[in-house]
């Protein structure tokens, strides 16, 4: 015992200047022993008393999980039954929709199949119409080729000197026989110095006539148009050049005749558009053709040159015939002067009948005034002799006797015949 007492006693630690025994070691071990199995014990009942706890909720848990289950099941079966309900619904719709659709197909089919008839009708018209309109293209493409054809004539025609001046002086004298009358020109007429101008417009009162020129020297001018390059265009313009002036002194020197013909005559150019070149790139050739008295025209300054000359014929034979257009004016005068005095004569034997229709229309008021008046068994006698009713004041009888009025509850007058003797 005393060696356990002094083993205990015997220190096994020192902190600092505190020594620690074996006895206080142990006491200290007992006593954190104890508190551990304190902890242990508390812990164990906090943990029993968590699955208690557990248990209860648990259990509260099944029972909410018992009641939800009980109400699903419920639910489903409510459920169920809707969609019972749902498909019985579904499947009646669908059968009224399925009824639907077929009534709806069959109409669609009914229109398709009228559309289609239609569709067909309209586009067996529309290909007749396209067979007319492609016999009418055949024929405007026969009339085409045809036109063509005649371009080719044309060009032809064009490409000779010979034909192109025919072609020319053709359509000059068109324009000229359409606007003047019958002996006012003469075509390829010879002049004094033996030569012949195209054509020879007439002017009047003894006037000297104008010549008209229709040749043109279109080489020149097909070799501008040809020119490919600068330096061969001016080559062709200057010979374009060249040849005109020498038309043009041709002109003034054969149809230019004192006297004989006037001192202005015309050069036709068959085309506007070779017209309207010369006047805007050779605008030098056109002065110096002015200056030897030689005027370019186009056919549509030749056809106003011809409706001027025209006017002039037409205000010349006006005073040639003036005289006679006088006497006529005169003679015309007189007659409207015998028209007027019959005219008056007739007016004063419509007035002496409008008054003798006012007289007889006075004996005719006063004829109907005295049938009134017999009708009424009216007479008086007026200041002025003549009989007139003088109302019921005076009334007398047939026989010139007076009569008596009576019957005063009417107001009215009646009269009464007193006979002979009465």
């Amino acid at each position: 015992m005393n060696e356990m007492t002094g083993i205990l006693s015997e220190p096994i630690a020192r902190l600092g200047a505190t020594s620690i025994t074996a006895g206080q070691a142990l006491v200290f071990g007992c006593i954190l022993l104890s508190g551990f199995f304190i902890v242990l014990l508390v812990a164990l009942w906090r943990t029993g008393q968590a699955r208690a706890v557990a248990a209860v909720e648990a259990a509260d848990q099944a029972r909410d999980a018992e009641a939800r289950m009980a109400d699903i099941l419920q639910s489903q079966a409510e459920m169920q039954g809707r969609m019972g309900a749902i498909a019985e619904v579904f499947g009646a719709r669908q059968a009224e929709l399925t009824q639907s659709i077929g009534q709806r197909l069959d109409a669609m089919t009914g229109r398709l199949g009228q559309t289609m008839t239609e569709q067909t009708k309209s586009t067996h018209e529309s290909l007749a119409k396209l067979q007319e309109r492609l016999a009418v293209i055949d024929t405007a493409q026969g009339n085409i080729q045809s036109l063509a054809g005649q371009v080719v004539q044309l060009q032809a025609i064009l490409s000779n000197k010979q034909t192109r001046g025919a072609f020319g002086q053709s359509r000059m004298e068109a324009i000229v026989a359409d606007g003047l009358p019958m002996g006012s020109y003469e075509f390829q007429a010879t002049l004094s110095n033996g030569s012949r101008p195209d054509c020879l417009i007439k002017m009047p009162n003894g006037a000297p006539s104008l010549a008209i020129d229709a040749k043109f020297p279109l080489e020149a001018w097909n070799a501008i148009r040809a020119a490919e390059s600068a330096d061969l265009q001016k080559v062709a313009a200057q010979a374009f050049r060249r040849d005109i002036e020498v038309h043009v002194r041709d002109i003034a020197g054969k149809y230019l005749l004192q006297g004989e013909t006037q001192d202005t005559a015309f050069m036709f150019v068959p085309s506007e558009s070779v017209f309207a070149e010369i006047h805007e790139n050779f605008e030098a050739l056109v002065q110096r053709a002015h200056r030897a008295r030689i005027v370019i025209v186009s056919p549509s300054l030749l056809m106003l040159s011809i409706q001027v000359i025209q006017a002039i014929l037409k205000d010349a034979r006006m005073r040639e015939q003036a005289h006679l257009i006088q006497g006529e004016v005169i003679r015309l005068m007189e007659d409207v002067a015998r028209v007027d005095e019959r005219v008056r004569k007739l007016q004063s034997h419509f007035g002496q009948a409008s008054k003798d229709i006012d007289d007889i229309l006075v004996s005719t008021s006063k004829v109907t005034k005295r049938g009134q008046k017999i009708e009424a068994l009216e007479f008086g006698a007026s200041p002025s002799g003549e009989p007139e009713g003088e109302g019921p004041s005076s009334p007398v009888s047939t026989n010139g006797k007076p009569a008596r009025a009576a019957d005063s509850k009417t107001g009215q007058l009646r009269l009464r015949v007193v006979e002979d003797g009465e």
